[in-house]
């Protein structure tokens, strides 16, 4: 077998789950300042669905095969040269940055030094690839809307990637928590820590109550959550609305100088430090990974066609070798 080629996950046009399979790239060998990272595991992931289904193709192009994958778990193979503080062996998990697109359900990734970090001893690498989209949780409730004790917190969208993880971090934050989720999530969301769980198909925004922060999941009828907020809230959105597209962007960019609580919107992008902070958390147990499925590389498609179809608690993680 040529050992300068490797499995991946592509697709040569956009559509459903059924236009990825499983084909040959070369392996890729890293830059200066990078590191080459053999993945054992990666989670599945909202924007790269979006991607893979054409909604982002203003971004992504028409260059075909293109790829999937944002997160990874793995060891270190080979440290580019100007590395420091890695080597070979080290277990390690790491995002994509912005400029590097997808990637990550293959057996190698390259990816710069300062984009991962190490992964807790004792922690399974594969249960590990759920957390990485954690420092995304951390940087809304840290960084964007400054989370403070004895606040009260509401996640949309308690049950997913981004979400289960918001919700145990604002409970360890001392926040009072509600999470938004499915009814069949409900009692998931209750073991994550939440105070309070609520079908967000049974209530309407309004009937909820106020809140210090809302972090916001789904991207959706943004100016109804927006309505929750007290005055000198924060509102934190980590995706915006596909289907509207312009209009869900403009009505973030509106919440600036219209009304009170400016909606932020930030997509990850995780540095060292962040992954320092996560490694923290999970050491210190406030943080644990949850993981809905395990998949094998082959049946990444099946792993897209489960999270299209909702009602995940955790993450779908797809296990490379």
């Amino acid at each position: 077998m040529d050992d300068r080629m490797m499995k991946a996950v592509l697709y040569d046009r956009y559509g459903g789950p059924e236009v990825l399979y499983l084909g040959r790239v070369p392996r890729p060998v890293p830059a200066a300042g990078e590191v080459l990272v053999k993945v054992h595991a990666f989670s599945v992931n909202g924007g790269e669905l979006a991607a893979r289904s054409g909604r982002l193709r203003h971004l992504t192009g028409r260059k075909f095969p293109q790829r999937v994958g944002l997160d990874f778990t793995g060891e270190v193979v080979a440290p580019g040269s100007g590395v420091t503080g890695l080597a070979d062996g080290d277990r390690v998990w790491g995002v994509l940055g912005r400029t590097s697109g997808f990637g990550s359900a293959a057996q190698y990734v390259t990816v710069p030094a300062e984009r991962i970090g190490r992964v807790p001893d004792g922690l399974d690498l594969v249960a590990a690839a759920a957390l990485p989209m954690a420092t995304t949780a951390i940087t809304a409730l840290r960084d964007k809307a400054a989370l403070r004790p004895g606040e009260r917190l509401v996640v949309r969208g308690a049950a997913g990637g981004v979400g289960n993880a918001a919700v145990q971090l604002g409970r360890a934050y001392g926040a009072e928590v509600t999470g938004l989720a499915r009814a069949a999530s409900l009692d998931f969301v209750r073991g994550l820590g939440a105070h309070r769980a609520v079908d967000h198909r049974s209530v309407r925004p309004a009937e909820l109550g106020r809140f210090d922060v809302v972090l916001d999941t789904a991207g959706t009828e943004l100016r109804a959550v927006r309505r929750l907020l007290n005055p000198g809230g924060r509102m934190v959105t980590v995706t915006f609305d596909l289907e509207r597209p312009a209009a869900s962007l403009g009505y973030v960019a509106a919440s600036a100088v219209h009304g009170h609580g400016r909606v932020r919107l930030f997509s990850g992008n995780p540095t060292r430090a962040d992954f320092d902070d996560l490694a923290r958390h999970v050491v210190e147990g406030k943080l644990t990974p949850a993981v809905d499925t395990v998949f094998p590389l082959e049946e990444t498609a099946t792993a897209h066609r489960a999270l299209e179809a909702g009602g995940v608690q955790g993450k779908y993680v797809v296990r490379v070798g």
